[in-house]
């Protein structure tokens, strides 16, 4: 029997889309499941203020009257104006082992496209940049993050089968976190602060709600990731929704602020124990008991590994040693907490800056994700 692709319009359906992957993947040792109370509010048209600038469809595939895929088709027209493409994205793509399945679900994001008046079709890539994105083509036999997609090992096979081909590759390591820091790197860091008039601050939820520091945060990444491959600038709209969302949750000792001398904050590190252990004893769900295992994890029992979850520095400062400052204050608190390694987010390969920062460190290179490209 043939695919029978259906396009998500109610919300059941749109539950049984945020909610596949989870069932997929169920039990897989690697897998870490996505929240999906989180992700209906992602594809919240009012709640998302992505959607002022994009235009999406989900679709949902069935064989055999069984869901067997899902997709969502996007036009970020933002990130299109500013990279100057015509580009419709394929984003939260699962599916089973059946290159039929995975033609349909690539066909209809393309038609989509199409409409729409696009000439390539990219992907996995989300809204923007705070969503999953990159398909995991190296490092299938390690433990996935809360962040970052995970990925059955056929599925990049189905992409190259189906005429795709590699546009980026984003890079992860792992970063075994030292006793202590070397003594050449505590006296960098004293002199970076001292050359560019620096100072470490640490903030109360008071102070970061008061001050609208978690807007001058989102700001800081917007300037330190503009350049990046896809990148599309976040809203105030988006910046508002993102520290009503995750600021909350954030240990602050596990973030550092950078401020220069005129208090403007210059660069930034946000940090969180993986979550990855308590979101599959939980698969994803909340209620009725995740919550707890969520709970313990980041501030009763934690876990041995950390999340930089990003590191962001003024564009001016990127070259002038101000992550040494970032990390001699990260570094120092995860071995007072007894955290014993750190798991970088995905780093673009060509971003040679981010990656030179842990060549002092024990590090490992242990898994790489791609996003495909194909001519429509």
């Amino acid at each position: 029997m043939s695919v029978i692709i259906k396009t998500v319009s109610t919300r059941k359906e749109l539950k049984q889309f945020v909610r596949f992957a989870n069932r997929l993947y169920k039990g897989h040792p690697y897998y870490v499941p996505c929240m999906p109370d989180d992700d209906m509010t992602v594809f919240n048209r009012e709640k998302n203020g992505a959607f002022d600038f994009c235009e999406a469809e989900l679709y949902l595939a069935y064989k055999n009257d069984e869901l067997v895929g899902r997709v969502a088709a996007i036009v970020n027209n933002k990130a299109n104006e500013a990279w100057k493409v015509k580009q419709v994205r394929f984003g939260w793509i699962d599916f089973v082992d059946d290159l039929e399945v995975s033609a349909a679900l690539l066909d209809a994001v393309s038609e989509f496209g199409r409409r729409h008046g696009m000439t390539s079709i990219v992907g996995p890539l989300g809204f923007t940049d705070f969503d999953p994105e990159g398909m995991l083509v190296e490092g299938f036999d390690r433990m996935g993050t809360m962040a970052m997609i995970y990925n059955h090992p056929y599925y990049p096979e189905h992409m190259v089968k189906h005429g795709y081909v590699k546009e980026t590759d984003w890079m992860e390591f792992r970063i075994r976190i030292p006793e202590t820091l070397p003594e050449r790197h505590q006296k960098l860091a004293q002199l970076v602060m001292e050359r560019n008039k620096l100072r470490i601050v640490k903030k109360t939820r008071k102070q970061i709600r008061d001050e609208k520091y978690g807007h001058k945060l989102f700001r800081l990444i917007n300037d330190t990731y503009c350049i990046l491959y896809g990148y599309s600038l976040l809203s105030e709209k988006q910046i508002d929704s993102y520290v009503d969302q995750y600021l909350g949750l954030l240990d602050l000792r596990m973030v550092s602020f950078i401020e220069d001398e005129h208090g403007e904050l210059v660069a930034a590190g946000v940090t969180m124990p993986s979550l990855s252990d308590a979101l599959q004893k939980c698969n994803g769900e909340m209620l009725p008991f995740g919550w707890w295992h969520l709970v313990k994890n980041m501030y009763l029992k934690k876990p041995e590994t950390v999340d930089l979850l990003l590191i962001g520095v003024k564009p001016e400062l990127q070259n002038k040693g101000v992550t040494t400052l970032l990390f001699q204050d990260l570094f120092t608190n995860f071995k007072k907490l007894g955290f014993k390694y750190a798991e970088t987010s995905a780093e673009l390969e060509t971003n040679t800056k981010v990656q030179a920062m842990w060549r002092g460190f024990d590090n490992e290179q242990h898994k790489r994700r791609r996003v495909f490209g194909k001519e429509l």
